[in-house]
Parts: structure tokens; sequence; C-alpha cells
């Protein structure tokens, strides 16, 4: 017999379901206030669809977006227009990087597939003087503080759902089609490699199952 804890998560998955939202693009806004105004070249690490390589070019001079699945890279070219400045190129991380230097390297929900410093040290060596790097990442819950954020997203996340879809079932959007993996870093971990690789660099925990870093590079 179902106990009723294990009937009310199956409920609730069946609500996220229903009512799908892009959690990665919560953070596209926030990702885009850690940035300059205008500037040069961007690189946008697991570019998936290419939501966010379109924000980016309208303030870039051009715009990179690299994913190692071709038919995601497929659907990103399609779904861009023509006089945009951001291209698509199928690419494996770190080793398939454009050379750049960069002036902004963005990696939204990606970096937990990668080798973790070496993602880092690519794109850290991939970054122009002065450039940023903006990385929304997944960890993997650890402590009570990482287990009492993700319990306070739940309800947030169920309510947040419901708010964008107005209340009707929907489809999964299209950046949501990509494929996924769970964390394997916890968050301690996680800060501690980065800020040996990237001294100086701000890492913060958020809502939704995410973190943050931002650094830029003397």
């Amino acid at each position: 017999m179902t106990s009723p804890p294990h009937r009310l998560l199956q409920a609730l998955d069946r609500f996220n379901a229903a009512h799908p939202w892009d959690h990665n693009a919560h953070y596209h806004r926030w990702i885009l206030r850690q940035l300059p105004h205008r500037f040069g070249s961007a690189l946008d690490v697991g570019s998936g669809t290419g939501d966010l390589a379109r924000l980016l070019a309208a303030r870039a001079d051009e715009v990179h977006g690299v994913d190692s699945d071709p038919a995601i890279t497929s659907r990103a070219r399609a779904l861009t227009p023509g006089a945009t400045t951001a291209s698509f190129t199928v690419a494996d991380a770190p080793t398939g990087l454009p050379a750049g230097p960069h002036d902004v390297i963005t990696c939204v929900a990606t970096l937990h597939h990668l080798p973790f410093t070496e993602a880092l040290d690519a794109f850290r060596g991939h970054l122009a003087p002065g450039g940023t790097l903006v990385v929304v990442g997944l960890y993997r819950p650890l402590t009570a503080t990482d287990h009492l954020l993700g319990a306070a997203a739940v309800p947030l996340n169920a309510a947040t759902g419901w708010l964008r879809n107005r209340g009707r079932e929907a489809r999964r959007p299209a950046s949501m089609t990509a494929l996924t993996r769970p964390a394997d870093m916890p968050f301690c971990d996680i800060v501690a490699a980065a800020r040996t690789i990237l001294p100086g660099a701000r890492l913060r925990r958020r809502l939704f199952w995410r973190y943050t870093l931002t650094w830029r590079r003397p």
C-alpha cells in the first residue's frame, strides 16, 4: 500500500509535469545583470536551444553557442533569426571550445556534465583579460542548509509553474528537451575547487536547486 507522503509526492510530480517551466531560463535576466551593457565576443557553453545566446546577441558583436547535442543545436539554429549575431556549433567542452579570447563566457546547467576542474581551467584560458565568467550550475544536496533550501523551493516551484502557465496544462518548453543528469558534487566541494582555479570567484546557493558562480579575469 502506498503511504500518504509517497502519494503526495506522486501528485506533486504529476502537477509539475502538467505545469512545466524552465528553471534555467529563470536565471537568464540575472546573468545579463552581471555583464557589461556592450561587449565584443561571447561564448555560451551548453547553449541548448539558444535562448541565452540570443539574449547575449543583443549586447555582443558576436556570440558563439556550443553544445554536444547535434539535434538541439539544429533546433537552436532554426529558432535564431538570420540577422542575429549568434551562431551555433556542435562541439564537446572543454576540449572543443572556440579559441577566443571571449569577453563573456556563460555556462548554464552544463558544468556538472563536464570534468569540473578541467572545464573551469578551460574557461579561464578562453576568457579575455577583464572578461566575465558566469555559471549557473547544479549541486548535490549534502548539508542541512542545502536540504532546507531545496524544501523551500518545492512549493515555490509548483506555484511558479501554475502562474507561468496561467493555471493551464502545457507542454515542456523546447529548452527543457536537452539531456539531463543529476549533479554529483556538493556545493562545498564546488566552492573549494572553483576558488582554487578562479581566485576571487563569487559563489552562492540559489533557489530551484541551483548555484551561481561569477568571476572577472584580472
